[in-house]
């Protein structure tokens, strides 16, 4: 006798009851971007606003340290045609 929680190795349409269509939607266009984090840094960053603004720090870090420099700015030397 097989057991009631047990997988069936085959189903059919019927057997999955009816379908909602869009029945999700609405959350899907909301967005998620689900990241797992491993325990150490779970640890650092206990809930998602601290991740979100440690993230925003880093964002802003990023930003000012890839802006021009003196020396990207300056204009070229010409060639000397040779």
């Amino acid at each position: 006798m097989k057991k009631l929680d047990e997988m069936r190795e085959e189903y059919r349409r019927e057997d999955l009851g009816k379908g909602v269509r869009g029945k999700h939607y609405a959350e899907y266009q909301k967005g998620s971007n689900l990241v797992l984090l491993t325990p150490e840094l779970a640890k650092i960053f206990p809930t998602t606003e601290s991740v979100n603004t440690a993230l925003q720090s880093l964002v802003g870090i990023a930003k000012s340290a890839t802006g021009l420099t003196r020396r990207s700015t300056r204009t070229p030397r010409k060639r000397v045609a040779g």
